[in-house]
């Protein structure tokens, strides 16, 4: 399957917009599915770096383990999941758009299932995320742009 690709327009420049979005201890003011999210390593963020993320999903909290795997700020980085059934792969990318003072940011994700996950993938978790996503972008502009007035 293709990956799910969503873009939003965000009236801050590219280096505002991935210094917030990639801040950890920010996740859970704009992604509302986020319990957590901590890094596990010491130092700067660098391909390699983990993070350790608690998410809802349904009435249960699942908490999994991710890796950069490119790191390139303020215009790019990717993800994956190294454990649990439902490993997710991301890439965000930020355009300056005019000025430099809109970010069109872009996100793709798709993910890979282990064991019951293989099920869960195509039946259930590629719908959630779809809407997930469009909510978490929508959140973030609001509030990167309510922060710059």
């Amino acid at each position: 399957m293709a990956p799910i690709v969503n873009s939003v327009e965000i009236s801050r420049s590219p280096e505002d917009v991935f210094a917030y979005l990639t801040d950890l201890s920010r996740f859970t003011e704009w992604q509302e599915q986020v319990v957590s999210a901590r890094p596990l390593d010491d130092g700067p963020m660098e391909v390699g770096s983990k993070a350790s993320l608690t998410r809802r999903m349904g009435r249960r909290e699942q908490t999994f383990t991710t890796e950069l795997t490119e790191w390139n700020p303020p215009r790019s980085y990717g993800f994956r999941g190294i454990d649990g059934p439902v490993r997710p792969i991301g890439k965000g990318t930020l355009e300056p758009v005019g000025d430099g003072q809109r970010t069109r940011f872009t996100f793709s994700i798709d993910f890979e299932g282990h064991g019951i996950g293989k099920l869960l993938v195509p039946l259930v978790v590629r719908r959630q995320a779809k809407s997930e996503i469009v909510k978490s972008h929508e959140a973030l502009k609001e509030r990167l742009e309510r922060s710059a007035a």
